[in-house]
């Protein structure tokens, strides 16, 4: 049987620090950093590392809303979108990621989009 994600993304150290990385590239990207602007870049980590952590196996400590709820009235667009899933390919090779987990990730990430894009 094979490890979580989980695991393999690192436990909690490792998914925190990719967490963290992903909100960096975000708060760099032009496309989608001014949704951002005056946010708490300590808690939109913490919120990112916590809800990786949950949805790949690993300890139920997300806290926060569900994607409808967190996204709904903002009408994000599909470029959006997709600027956000090359942010997360970014963070996952900056992150040496094996090739079968960014799939993973990048699969999980995508099916959350009627979830996210347009509500």
């Amino acid at each position: 049987m094979s490890d979580s994600l989980y695991v393999r993304l690192g436990g909690t150290e490792g998914i925190t620090k990719l967490a963290g990385d992903l909100v960096d590239i975000h708060l760099a990207n032009p496309k989608i950093s001014p949704r951002y602007a005056n946010s708490n870049v300590a808690a939109l980590k913490n919120g990112a590392a916590t809800f990786f952590i949950a949805g790949t196996g690993g300890p139920n400590v997300y806290q926060g809303k569900d994607m409808v709820a967190t996204h709904k009235g903002m009408n994000i667009s599909g470029e959006e979108f997709l600027a956000v899933l090359d942010d997360a390919l970014e963070a996952l090779n900056k992150n040496d990621v094996g090739q079968r987990e960014k799939e993973e990730v990048l699969f999980v990430l995508y099916s959350m989009k009627p979830e996210i894009v347009s509500l």
